[in-house]
């Protein structure tokens, strides 16, 4: 299984997400700089978390134009799996290989924390180790998590059973409390919590650790 992550200049996760393949999914992954043209051979693809640019513009709006955002979005509608984490989710949305925004919380505040989230379906590449309906504790890091779209696209979201998770509480205003969302063809994940920061109980939670088994689980079976 190769994986690889992209870094962008204000990532700040990708140590640990690699860390976090490295433990759960037992290889080293390629880490490589937004500024190439083309990612090499990959099973899953990874876009860490951090605050690309600084958040300027919009989060993820820069970064989302970057050269090798081309090759991500060609690898994506070949089917690639690609899985975008906090400022992940936004470069994804500011690319449109997923619907809606993620605008400022509701609070106007950061908020980091262990949140409990409800895992919507487990038929998935990113899912197979999780029960429908269980509810897991990931953490949350992030100030523009909001999730918005419009009210068209969000029933179609809900009809086309895209929801990945869903906030068990009111955290930052999301519609419907998504917490991580599907493209339609479900190779291509957004979410907002960190499942990295989430693979050792000395952290509080291991409960993230199941996204990384479960995408192992498919190239094992």
């Amino acid at each position: 299984m190769d994986v690889t992550i992209i870094r962008f200049p204000g990532t700040n996760c990708d140590l640990d997400t690699a860390n976090a393949v490295k433990k759960v999914i037992g290889i080293n992954p390629n880490i490589i700089s937004c500024k190439e043209s083309n990612i090499p051979k990959s099973d899953l693809i990874i876009i860490p978390g951090g605050f690309s640019y600084g958040d300027y513009l919009r989060s993820g709006a820069i970064a989302a134009r970057e050269p090798i955002m081309d090759d991500l979005e060609l690898k994506g509608n070949q089917g690639v799996y690609i899985i975008g984490i906090c400022n992940g989710f936004q470069i994804l949305t500011e690319r449109k290989l997923l619907p809606g925004s993620l605008l400022k919380n509701s609070s106007l505040k950061f908020i980091s924390k262990n949140i409990k989230l409800k895992v919507d379906r487990n038929d998935t590449f990113f899912t197979s180790k999780y029960k429908t309906n269980e509810i897991v504790k990931i953490p949350i890091a992030h100030h523009d998590g909001n999730f918005f779209v419009d009210r068209k696209t969000l029933n179609s979201i809900e009809d086309n059973n895209q929801v990945a998770l869903r906030y068990m509480e009111p955290i930052n205003g999301s519609l419907n409390d998504i917490a991580g969302l599907y493209n339609k063809d479900l190779n291509i994940l957004g979410l907002m919590p960190h499942p990295e920061r989430a693979i050792d109980m000395k952290t509080g939670t291991n409960d993230g650790s199941k996204i990384f088994e479960s995408a192992l689980n498919f190239f094992a079976t």
